[in-house]
């Protein structure tokens, strides 16, 4: 068989891909996470310090110098804090994945070359990692919030849920970038761009609520705007799920995974060809 002809893009045979190469994918995911830390002191305790350190800043930046205040909570800079770091975990997940996907090829020539491989589990690995470290960043937020605020609301529970459209996102993204960065080397630094402008067109230093109204639609194109603006709905302000919104969050991110798949195995073809 050549494994770089043109392969099946259906539903079922990625869900088959994924049932027959989970110890794989599982196993690259530890080797993702541990390779970051490889030959540092503290090793993969950095995942947890980390995180630490940049509440930390922010709160400090934020809440003691620019002295920020949300709009319509409590006016407590810890409560800043935490609003402020509930939005950067989401934005760090998407952004650790998306700034990486245009090199996965390219950077695991080998894999497309010589060896018979799945080349559509490289996204997965990289989302995988990511969610690592986002419950990492997610566990030392519960820790702050407990110390500080209280336990938490239990809503906070549905927030897996609120991410599943940004996964879903993440991985369509990532399969269409992953191919496109093979035929376009360029897209690397154009996505690091694109990326930064998104921060700030996100609500994570700010609610849309403090917005003109006139602006505020705009605030939509950005895919990371429902996602954040929900879980920090759940985690902080006790308010559930928007059950209709997330439908159609679901159903466009599954289109966008889907349509990014099918891109990846129609191209992958080539891949070997090109690189």
């Amino acid at each position: 068989m050549n494994p770089h002809a043109s392969q099946s893009s259906s539903f079922l045979f990625l869900l088959q891909s994924l049932i027959q190469h989970r110890q794989l994918i599982l196993q690259m995911i530890q080797r993702e996470v541990m390779g970051r830390y490889k030959g540092s002191l503290l090793g993969v305790t950095w995942s947890f310090f980390y995180p630490i350190l940049m509440l930390a800043v922010y709160t400090f930046v934020f809440s003691v110098v620019f002295k920020a205040r949300w709009v319509d909570g409590t006016g407590s800079k810890t409560e800043f804090a935490l609003v402020l770091f509930a939005g950067l975990m989401v934005f760090n997940l998407f952004s650790e994945c998306i700034t990486r996907a245009p090199s996965l090829i390219i950077s695991n020539i080998n894999y497309v070359k010589k060896v018979v491989f799945p080349l559509e589990i490289f996204p997965i690995v990289v989302l995988g990692a990511a969610l690592f470290h986002f419950f990492i960043s997610f566990f030392v937020w519960l820790i702050f919030y407990c110390i500080f605020l209280g336990v938490p609301h239990f809503t906070i529970l549905l927030m897996p849920i609120a991410l599943l459209p940004m996964i879903l996102m993440i991985l369509g993204l990532s399969w269409f970038l992953a191919s496109l960065g093979v035929y376009f080397r360029d897209i690397t630094q154009i996505i690091g761009v694109v990326v930064t402008v998104l921060m700030f067109l996100s609500p994570i230093f700010y609610p849309i609520a403090a917005l003109p109204e006139i602006y505020r639609p705009f605030m939509q194109i950005s895919p990371l705007t429902f996602v954040v603006e929900q879980v920090r709905d759940l985690m902080m302000w006790n308010k559930s799920l928007d059950v209709q919104a997330l439908s159609m969050a679901l159903l466009y991110s599954f289109i966008v995974a889907w349509l990014g798949f099918v891109w990846f195995q129609k191209t992958r073809k080539g891949f070997a060809d090109v690189i």
